[in-house]
């Protein structure tokens, strides 16, 4: 009894630390237009580390300041809420990006000699933007490096401004040490200024028409489309039935992700070339035909996005590999990407689902049996079978997860407001007064 007090007493300080930083869901403070700007806070040690990190003789300094950049991180994104459910999927970015801002402050504070972009020989040398120009290869690998201050807003900056803005909001590291070996998807747009803007135009409003659509059809699903959320499992439907219904809506919840990532990514590549004068060669694709994956080793490394991809080697891929090499490397990167999904999740104040985690472990599972199936073989895993595979792995194996996702209210939060939204402005009314 006397150890049970002990331990009890043990936890209570630091339970109560993290309860400072991390509340109960029912202690967060409304945001509101007075609180809104406190959750920003974050971004000022983010700024500073991201400049110390391109500054010589600054890693201890770093070392020092990285509590604060965490414990700032997760009180900007747990600290405060938005309090109407449909506004819930906010909450679920705030904490995404939140956990982003954490492990690149973690791999900037741990980088002993800085941070270089490619190139370079030491970190603050460079004189241009690390932004590449990106070759149009079928392996999508990177060029020399090449400056995209081309534009006349670009100069605006003094260049270690721009290196700490840059740095900050790059995501997958081009032109950057840690973005060596990151696959590019070939541009088929145009490479000049004008016609690459028309291009990424087009591409915007089509991804922003589809997500409008398949938004508007996932809500009008009972239960999934409901902000408290709701099974995309209907019991009450015969066997097949019921899985019908739960693979269309995966299928359908799947498209809107990728029309998703591909409208706000299609967003700030115009931002980026026409106002702030950066070249289209900057801004590759952000994914290459998920639908086209022969493998899952092609999908998760290739085909879809990898805006994630140093976050999770931060949180799981590279202690993985110290602990058991490279099969440590895979299963610790999937077991941080599912840890990252469902923390980010809790953000909603809805309740720990571990088959969110589980899918993604599964899935490095799968990736290293592929390889497994190569060594014992002799042949890689592509081909009809191969994307007969992959779409089992994601399709069926999936549907645990998007349902744990539309249990929670992910389908019900709003994306798309209503008022700038064609599908329930113009084509739903249009569709009804048809069938009336």
């Amino acid at each position: 009894m006397p150890h049970k007090t002990t331990r009890v007493r043990l936890a209570w300080g630091p339970t109560r630390a993290f309860r400072t930083f991390v509340p109960p869901h029912e202690d967060r403070i409304p945001i509101t237009w007075h609180t809104a700007p406190f959750t920003l806070l974050q971004f000022i040690p983010f700024s500073f580390m991201s400049y110390l990190v391109r500054r010589p003789d600054t890693h201890l300094i770093r070392l020092l300041l990285l509590p604060t950049l965490i414990t700032a991180a997760l009180h900007s994104s747990y600290g405060y809420v938005w309090l109407d459910p449909k506004h819930n999927v906010y909450n679920w970015g705030a904490a995404s990006f939140s956990f982003v801002i954490i492990g690149k402050g973690i791999d900037l504070a741990l980088a002993k000699k800085g941070r270089h972009k490619q190139g370079e020989a030491v970190p603050g040398t460079g004189t241009n933007i690390s932004v590449p120009a990106i070759a149009s290869t079928k392996e999508g690998r990177l060029d020399s490096p090449s400056s995209a201050s081309d534009g006349q807003f670009a100069s605006v900056f003094p260049p270690w401004l721009q290196d700490a803005l840059d740095l900050m909001f790059s995501l997958r590291g081009l032109g950057w040490d840690f973005g060596e070996g990151v696959y590019m998807p070939p541009d088929t747009r145009p490479q000049q200024r004008k016609p690459f803007l028309r291009a990424t135009l087009g591409s915007f409003l089509t991804a922003f028409l589809v997500l409008d659509i398949v938004e508007s059809a996932i809500k009008g699903v009972p239960g999934v489309g409901d902000p408290l959320g709701g099974s995309i499992f209907f019991p009450s439907l015969p066997l097949h039935t019921r899985y019908l219904v739960s693979t269309v809506i995966h299928f359908l919840t799947g498209v809107a992700l990728v029309a998703g990532f591909s409208m706000v990514y299609d967003l700030i590549t115009l931002f980026a070339v026409a106002v702030l004068g950066h070249s289209p060669s900057a801004w590759p694709p952000v994914m290459d035909n998920p639908w086209a994956s022969q493998s899952l080793h092609e999908f998760w490394a290739k085909r879809w996005h990898q805006l994630f991809r140093q976050t999770f080697l931060v949180f799981g891929g590279i202690p993985g590999r110290k602990i058991g090499g490279n099969v440590g490397l895979v299963l610790g990167t999937f077991l941080a990407s599912g840890l990252f999904h469902e923390c980010t999740i809790l953000a909603m104040g809805r309740e720990w689902d571990s088959r969110v985690p589980l899918f993604f472990l599964v899935q490095g599972g799968s990736v290293i049996g592929e390889r497994v199936w190569k060594k014992v073989t002799g042949r890689r895993v592509d081909g009809l079978l191969g994307r007969l595979w992959v779409y089992f792995d994601i399709m069926i194996l999936g549907q645990p997860l998007v349902d744990a996702w539309h249990r929670r209210g992910l389908g019900g939060g709003m994306v798309i407001p209503p008022w700038i939204s064609p599908a329930r402005l113009i084509l739903i009314p249009a569709a009804r007064r048809l069938l009336a």
